[in-house]
């Protein structure tokens, strides 16, 4: 969190959040979200100045009930997810080594990969070997760019109902592709997905 924002904080500390301004799409692209936008259900208008969309990565976090939010300064603004709270894409280079980014420029290191039932790829991020052994702090969970199913596809072994297999990650790892419901993915991760529907 940036030191500016801790200082508003600091100053006014009960200013109110809102819900509904901002979302994050399916994508990883940052949306504000006005009147108009919130009552036609409408994505709203894609954030295009790097100053701010390097503010609202660096200052983006979840509370305890997993609603992910941006602070700006002292109001915390809630985030309306697309599907989960990260996107990532998926690289090779020329040696063949992947490596996934999220949205916020971040390196995002799979420990495990997902198959849900519309057709989208997911990465589980560990947090260093906890996954799935700590409730209390439940894995990153990220979907990958969709313009990056052709990499996953070059090393990855489908079956032939597409929601299993293996996913050949980096140092010979091999991880397990696992059949997820689209459906059963904020609940197993613990986030909310609208944090305007529960205001």
């Amino acid at each position: 969190m940036d030191d500016i924002v801790r200082q508003a904080l600091a100053k006014w500390p009960n200013v109110p959040s809102c819900t509904g301004w901002l979302m994050l799409d399916r994508r990883g692209n940052w949306r504000m979200r006005d009147e108009a936008a919130q009552a036609s259900g409408s994505p709203g208008v894609p954030v295009r100045h790097e100053a701010l969309l390097g503010f609202i990565n660096r200052n983006y976090d979840c509370d305890e009930r997993g609603q992910w939010f941006f602070q700006n300064g002292p109001q915390r603004v809630y985030v309306e997810l697309g599907y989960t709270p990260w996107v990532v894409r998926l690289s090779a280079d020329a040696d063949g080594a992947l490596a996934l980014q999220d949205q916020a420029g971040n390196a995002f290191e799979a420990s495990a990969v997902f198959a849900d039932d519309h057709g989208g790829i997911l990465f589980a991020d560990d947090h260093g070997g906890i996954l799935f052994a700590d409730a209390s702090t439940p894995p990153r969970i990220a979907v990958l760019h969709d313009h990056d199913l052709e990499v996953f596809a070059d090393h990855a072994q489908l079956a032939d109902d597409s929601l299993s297999g293996e996913f050949r990650w980096n140092n010979g790892v091999v991880l397990t592709l696992e059949p997820l419901r689209r459906d059963d993915v904020a609940s197993r991760f613990g986030f909310v997905q609208s944090p305007a529907a529960i205001a």
